[in-house]
């Protein structure tokens, strides 16, 4: 692989979201998620990338390649066309 979507550059740009809230744990909670299954599992924490995916999608980001390897060096790729972010995600509000 020589290009991808760095889900968390994508989440901060998106959501307008600081890098240091952009870890794995925090992103899915401000969604309103928990972890699942086991912490620094390879498997569960693409399964927990895939739902953070899945919901920036609902929430009309368009994912974009924006990493990539050229000449041995990684360098972000930018967009032409800037996109719009949507709000911050809200924790869900929950009746007593």
């Amino acid at each position: 692989a020589k290009k991808w979507i760095n889900i968390r550059k994508s989440y901060g740009n998106f959501y307008k979201i600081p890098r240091n809230q952009t870890k794995l744990t925090i992103m899915l909670e401000n969604l309103g998620m928990n972890y699942d299954g086991r912490p620094h599992s390879g498997l569960d924490d693409s399964k927990n990338i895939a739902r953070i995916a899945i919901r920036m999608l609902q929430d009309g980001c368009d994912l974009r390649v924006n990493e990539r390897i050229h000449g041995g060096q990684l360098t972000t790729v930018s967009s032409s066309a800037p996109l719009e972010g949507a709000p911050a995600p809200q924790m869900p509000r929950y009746r007593n």
